[in-house]
């Protein structure tokens, strides 16, 4: 399990925004560690926020950018008006279905900027009043984009777990592994 990244030990600037994105996600999967589908699925403050709705959130985002930058449809299309629907659980959307989906998109993730031509190259952001109209962005800015956006539902996850029973990514890790923390 990845708990802090060396970017200089990934060789390149690709395998570091891949190792940070990497990292991003790990934590947010922590939080997940035992469990139960119900605990994972429950809302303990008065936002939409549980831990599964945050993991499936970011799942669909990163798969979203990457369609977006590939001039694809994303596998799921949400109408502006539904901007918390990822964040909403569906019958089948059990923790394992979404880490296992997660991973898949991760792996399609990493295929991409291994294989993009330049991180220089562009592509056009969605016309949505938050982004400039006509604004085009790198493929770096979709890369630091995507860490950003995970970091930013990691810490989330991490104050949905604590409220949950106290406990934080990082005393996890550590329990994992067998030391202690803090």
């Amino acid at each position: 399990m990845v708990t802090h990244v060396s970017p200089e030990a990934h060789g390149d600037e690709r395998g570091a925004l891949l190792a940070f994105l990497a990292e991003q996600r790990g934590g947010i999967r922590r939080t997940l560690l035992g469990l139960t589908e119900e605990q994972a699925a429950s809302r303990p403050s008065v936002s939409e926020l549980s831990l599964a709705g945050l993991l499936k959130h970011v799942i669909e985002v990163e798969q979203g950018w990457v369609a977006m930058a590939k001039d694809e449809r994303p596998a799921v299309e949400r109408e502006r008006s539904d901007l918390l629907g990822s964040f909403r659980l569906e019958a089948d959307d059990t923790v394992e279905a979404l880490l296992a989906y997660g991973e898949e998109v991760a792996a399609a993730t990493e295929e991409f900027f291994r294989t993009v031509p330049s991180l220089d190259d562009t592509f056009p952001l969605p016309e949505a009043p938050w982004f400039p109209p006509g604004e085009r962005v790198s493929m770096r800015w979709l890369g630091l984009h995507l860490i950003r956006e995970t970091a930013r539902h990691a810490g989330h996850a991490d104050i949905v777990r604590e409220s949950l029973d106290g406990a934080t990514a990082f005393a996890l890790v550590a329990k994992e592994q067998g030391t202690s923390w803090g």
